[in-house]
């Protein structure tokens, strides 16, 4: 059984390696990611390997076809760039990671929330220059605030007991809500007005891209914060940045954004990134960017690894396959 993992990086080649020492599969990694124009270097593979910036459209589930792949393995758990219905009427499974580590991710949004409202940014700069002063670092408490949770899955769930662990009030909207002691369940509107930090833990859809726009923002507190470390779409990026430069929002930390393929990831210091829209937002002084690291800690990395081989495994074995995208 060979398997081609597409945009493989170090950490990635790494833990798979560890990982497939109980599995014993042929891996190859690649560097570029997988798209129409690089499926070709899959010829011979039975299992591809795609990242989240790759891009598994029709086109390029064709050409994967007919190199003789057999499964699409997703090492995450966001599948909005795969068009797995187009894939299965092809008969190519399209399996995925559903779950990693939730803590790695809620942890991180609150690293960013912590990092924003503390000014944490500002003040290691300054001291990196010895510069001691704490003008213009006065920040908030968190406890007693409400958050916003959107999104009450298990990473939304364990963001929810940070929060409480910080004594903050919780809000949650999902449409498909499940029950969470002491958490209350509104409308989108009533949350977005009524919390003073909005964070987002929910896949991107067709129905919720650009979820946070010009609209939802005016709904906002004066002065509150916005956290995402779930999916860029979920932000219209615009309206964003207008909303930073007019203070309607106190700050914003993102970890993902929506055209952040071909730029995250990657080393781009000596050339510099022609999005104009991403430049401004991280030139912002109320703004916090991280380049889609919220997964990455070792725990979650050697369980995408052992759960996404266990997927081919579920695959040769015929078995159910519990992590199949329908």
């Amino acid at each position: 059984m060979k398997i081609v993992l597409f945009d493989a990086k170090s950490y990635d080649r790494y833990h798979f390696d560890e990982v497939n020492k109980d599995f014993g599969y042929d891996i190859e990694y690649l560097t570029p990611e997988l798209n129409s124009h690089t499926a070709l270097l899959a010829k011979g593979a039975d299992v591809v390997c795609p990242f989240v910036n790759c891009t598994v459209d029709r086109e390029t589930i064709d050409k994967l076809k007919d190199e003789g792949v057999k499964l699409i393995a997703l090492r995450s758990a966001g599948f909005n760039n795969t068009d797995y219905n187009y894939a299965l009427s092809k008969g190519i499974p399209v399996v995925r990671v559903p779950a990693y580590s939730p803590h790695a991710v809620a942890e991180h949004s609150f690293a960013l929330l912590l990092a924003l409202v503390r000014k944490l940014t500002h003040a290691y700069v300054r001291t990196r220059e010895f510069n001691f002063s704490l003008s213009g670092l006065v920040g908030i408490d968190l406890y007693g605030k409400t958050i916003g949770i959107v999104g009450t899955g298990k990473i939304g769930k364990a963001a929810i007991g940070i929060a409480k662990g910080f004594g903050m009030k919780v809000l949650a909207y999902d449409p498909y809500p499940t029950p969470i002691d002491d958490v209350v369940y509104t409308d989108l509107d009533t949350l977005l007005s009524s919390s003073d930090v909005v964070s987002l833990y929910c896949p991107l859809t067709k129905e919720n891209r650009h979820l946070i726009n010009s609209e939802t923002i005016k709904r906002m507190k004066n002065g509150a914060y916005l956290i995402n470390t779930s999916r860029g779409g979920l932000i219209d990026s615009e309206a964003l940045l207008e909303a930073l430069k007019d203070k309607k929002l106190g700050g914003a930390a993102l970890d993902v954004y929506e055209e952040e393929a071909g730029i995250f990831y990657t080393d781009q210091s000596d050339t510099g990134i022609e999005d104009d829209i991403l430049a401004r937002l991280i030139s912002m002084p109320n703004a916090i960017i991280t380049s889609h690291q919220g997964y990455l800690t070792k725990e979650a990395l050697e369980a995408i690894s052992r759960t996404t081989l266990q997927n081919v495994k579920d695959f040769i074995d015929g078995v159910e396959l519990k992590n199949q995208v329908k």
